[in-house]
Parts: C-alpha cells; sequence; structure tokens
C-alpha cells in the first residue's frame, strides 16, 4: 500500500509540473468542443395521435365462431404495416423528397432514415396509437407525420372483403395441398406394409424371443447330432472289431455286457465340458457337476463290464443273434442321424432368416413411425384448415357487412415550438469533463515522456548507484512571489473554464 502511495505522489507530482500544459489542453477542447455542440441543428419533433375503436355488437355474439385478432395482434400488424418498406418510399413521394434524389444510392440511404426515426407507439388496452417523427425541419416533421397518419386509416379502412377473399383461397390451396399430401402418406403406408408384411412392429414385435428360441433349438439339435454321431460310431467299432463284442477262449467264452447308451452319453459330455472349458474354469459349477456325471457314468460302466455271460464256443459266430442286432442298431443309428442332420439344417436356415429379420426390424419400426408420424401431421393440419376456412367465411362476411374498427384522430401532427434535440446542457457537461480529463491525460503521457526525479529513492532505485547527498532549493522572497503568483494564475484560468462552463449551462436552462 505505501509503495502504491508512493507511486501515485511521483505520477501528481509530474501532472503538477506540466500543469500549464494541461490547463491549455482542457481550454482547446472545452472551446473546440462547445463550439461543435453548439452549432448542432436543432431537432424538432412531429406527433399525433390516433384512437381505433374495436368496440362492436356483433363482436361478443359471434364469439367463437368468427376469427379476430387480439390487441396485440392488431398493434404488431399495424406496427409492420405503417413502417414496412413500400410505406416508406410512398411517404417520401408525398412529401416530394424524391425530387431531390439524385440516384439510387442518395434514395436508399432516405428510406432507411425515415425507417430508423419513425416511431409508432400505443398505450395498449386503450388502443391509443401515437406517431413520432424527428427533423431539423419542423416543416417536413409536420408534412411526414401528417403522410404516416393517411396511411395509417387509408390501411384500416381497406378492402376487407379482398383481404378475406384472398385468405379464402389460400386456404383452400393448402386444403387441397394437404389431401394431395394424405392421399400420398396413406398410399405410402399402404405400399410399405405390402412391402414389409411379417415385419410390422405388431407383428414382428416377439422376434427377439423367436431367435432367442431357434438358437436355443439349434444348439440343441447339434448336441443330439453329436451324440447320435458318437452312438453311430461306437455300434460301428464294435461291428469292425475295434470294440469287442465278445471274449472267447477254448474253455469257454464270457461276454461283456456293452451299454451302447452310456457310451454315448459320456462322449456327448466329454464334449459338453470341452466346451465349457473354453468359457469357465474348473471351479465352474457346470464344469464340476459334469464331471461328477461323467465318474458316475464311467462307475456304472465299470460295474456292467463285470457282468459277463457264459457262453461256448460258436463256429458260426460272424452269424450270431448278437451281431445281426448290432446291424440293426447301426441301421437304426444312421437313420437317427441322417434325420438330426435335416434338423441342423432346417434350424440353421430358420435361425438366419431370423437374425437376418431381427436387424431389419428396427429400420422398419422406424420407416413406419416416421410415416405415421408425418402422416397424422399431415391430418391435423387438414382437419384445423377445414375449421378454419369456415371460420374465415363467415369473419370475411361480418366484416363487409359491418365496421367492425374505426379511427378517430385524436391529436392532428403538431411540431413543438422548442426543439427537442440534442440535449445542449448534457454535451456541454460531457465536454467539460472530457476536457479535464484530456488535459490531466496530456500531462500524465508529457511527465512520462520526459520524467523527472522527485525523490533520492527513485534515482537510486533506477540508476543503481549511491547518492552521497543532495542540494536543496533555497527559494528568495522574489521566487516566493513569483511561484505565488503562478498558482493565482493557474488557479484563475480553472475558475474562467467553469465560469465559462456554467454561463453555458445558464443559457440553456
Amino acid at each position: 500500500m505505501e509503495e502504491l502511495t508512493t507511486q501515485l505522489l511521483v505520477y501528481l507530482k509530474g501532472i503538477w509540473k506540466y500543469r500549464w500544459i494541461s490547463v491549455i489542453a482542457a481550454w482547446i477542447v472545452a472551446i473546440a468542443g462547445w463550439v461543435i455542440v453548439y452549432k448542432l441543428p436543432d431537432d424538432y419533433q412531429a406527433s399525433a395521435r390516433i384512437y381505433v375503436d374495436t368496440q362492436n355488437v356483433l363482436k361478443p355474439l359471434m364469439a367463437g365462431m368468427t376469427i379476430s385478432p387480439d390487441l396485440q395482434q392488431q398493434v404488431s400488424i399495424m406496427s409492420r404495416t405503417l413502417i414496412s418498406r413500400p410505406n416508406v418510399e410512398r411517404v417520401v413521394r408525398m412529401v416530394d423528397l424524391d425530387i431531390k434524389v439524385k440516384d439510387a444510392k442518395d434514395h436508399e440511404g432516405l428510406v432507411k432514415e425515415f425507417m430508423e426515426k419513425i416511431k409508432l407507439g400505443t398505450t395498449g388496452r386503450d388502443n391509443l396509437f401515437t406517431i413520432h417523427y424527428n427533423n431539423k425541419n419542423p416543416r417536413l416533421a409536420k408534412d411526414v407525420v401528417q403522410s404516416l397518419l393517411t396511411i395509417f386509416v387509408e390501411g384500416g379502412l381497406g378492402d376487407k372483403r379482398q383481404d378475406s377473399s384472398a385468405a379464402l383461397r389460400f386456404i383452400d390451396e393448402q386444403i387441397q395441398s394437404y389431401e394431395e399430401k394424405l392421399i400420398a402418406g396413406e398410399n405410402n403406408l399402404k405400399a410399405f406394409k405390402q412391402k414389409n408384411i411379417g415385419m410390422m412392429p405388431q407383428q414382428g414385435g416377439d422376434y427377439y424371443s423367436q431367435l432367442s428360441a431357434a438358437t436355443e433349438d439349434l444348439n440343441k439339435t447339434r448336441l443330439e447330432l453329436r451324440e447320435a454321431e458318437h452312438a453311430r460310431d461306437a455300434i460301428k467299432r464294435q461291428i469292425t472289431g475295434d470294440e469287442p463284442v465278445m471274449m472267447v477262449d477254448q474253455s469257454d467264452a464270457v461276454s461283456p455286457i456293452v451299454n451302447v447308451e452310456i457310451d454315448s452319453r459320456i462322449a456327448a459330455l466329454n464334449k459338453n465340458l470341452d466346451a465349457l472349458r473354453l468359457n469357465f474354469t474348473e471351479l465352474h459349477p457346470d464344469i464340476i457337476s459334469t464331471k461328477r456325471l461323467i465318474a458316475q457314468l464311467e462307475e456304472r460302466k465299470k460295474e456292467e463290464a463285470k457282468l459277463v455271460v457264459r457262453n461256448t464256443a460258436d463256429p458260426g459266430k460272424n452269424y450270431s443273434p448278437m451281431l445281426q442286432q448290432l446291424n440293426v442298431a447301426l441301421a437304426e443309428a444312421e437313420a437317427d442321424v441322417a434325420s438330426m442332420r435335416a434338423r441342423v439344417e432346417e434350424y440353421t436356415a430358420r435361425y438366419n432368416r431370423l437374425k437376418s429379420l431381427s436387424n431389419a426390424v428396427p429400420q422398419v419400426e422406424a420407416e413406419l413411425a416416421q410415416l405415421n408420424r408425418d402422416y397424422q401431421v399431415n391430418k391435423s393440419n387438414y382437419e384445423k384448415l377445414l375449421e378454419r376456412r369456415e371460420s374465415a367465411k363467415i369473419s370475411g362476411e361480418l366484416g363487409s357487412a359491418t365496421d367492425l374498427m374505426s379511427f378517430r384522430i385524436i391529436d392532428p401532427p403538431t411540431v413543438s415550438d422548442r426543439p427537442v434535440g440534442p440535449d445542449r446542457s448534457k454535451l456541454f457537461s460531457l465536454v467539460f469533463l472530457g476536457s479535464l480529463l484530456a488535459g490531466i491525460g496530456i500531462a500524465f503521457v508529457i511527465s512520462q515522456v520526459r520524467p523527472t526525479f522527485h525523490s533520492q529513492a527513485s534515482l537510486r532505485e533506477i540508476t543503481g548507484r549511491p547518492i552521497l547527498g543532495s542540494v536543496p532549493m533555497i527559494w528568495t522572497d522574489q521566487e516566493k512571489v513569483k511561484s505565488r503568483k503562478r498558482l493565482y494564475a493557474f488557479g484563475l484560468s480553472l475558475l474562467s473554464l467553469l465560469g465559462l462552463y456554467g454561463t453555458l449551462m445558464v443559457k440553456m436552462v
């Protein structure tokens, strides 16, 4: 904080050193600014007030059957109609300003100026409108407001029947357009449903469950096919001798009891166990239960293998009833395998077809929803247009039969004797403050361009050399008198500037 205060004092001393330059700059800026403000042209305002009477005995009687805009809509329509470009160009022609226009650029600038300066106001519920226009020429301002007033009244008292006919024609065109859209939408829906029959949301909502069921059936059939193939292979091995059916010696022969069903189940469980190990660890409950079931079947197989049947040697063993039974069992196993393969192919085709359909179902649903949405929107708009057409007919007949709106000029166009602008008092004050700030700013800039050391500390800090001492200024009496006179002159110059500002403000009152 102390450093900030010290720096601020240094800045003030620098400004004080060049105070006379500051005063001269303030005088120059103030005089130049006041002269410019004084020479600004006066701005006169012309205004008029008009009352719009919308009260009619038929209006409450026909409420709900006719269409009538509310007050806010009326104000918006009148405002856009009055200050639109065609009306402004018409005003320019009515006040003969187009004669002074030299080219299209000047005409464009004149129209833009009028559109910016013309103001249409309203008092709200009273239906009272005011028109304002400012210009340095009071007569021109009055003529412009009178032209706007004429256009305003003529626009409100126009041919209502023509407007109603135009509205009816537009509504009829829209109704016809929406009828064509509805017909096209119905045809599109019909063609879409015919094209995607069987995949509509109400028909295909169960596709994912069907796909899941088809997947389960396919996996189950594949498992049964593998079991049938293992059983068939086991029978083949028994017939070819890879798995002997009978064990015979010279004295007596024993034939082990072979259970094909147990072998096929063990093979199927081993296959399933291999598939489970691809996805789970050895501690998974399905793997543990499968291994336990295989162990139980192996134990059962060993127990049945202990049971042997004594049999004597048979020279015609190749024609034994056991071999014939195995051949019959092999034929049945081959038939089962062929049947299982056919089922697997059918379930595979069914799964692929359902999978392709399930991929297409979301797209079909989205397209159908979009078609229905567009159709419902068009149908809703079509029904609303039918209602609006009847209301527009009644409104047009009511507007042509009676005058639902009348205009009363409350205040004709008038121009005040005194100008409404510019606000010279405010501008004089701004110029005065600006001149003081400009003087201080110029003095500050000069003090920074031509700096002066005001203390030993600042000199030591900047030069980096030790200060051995300083020689103080000893003012004589004559120098003191001169300094005092300069101070008085400086204060008098500031007071004179302030007095001139006060004189200007008094004249503006």
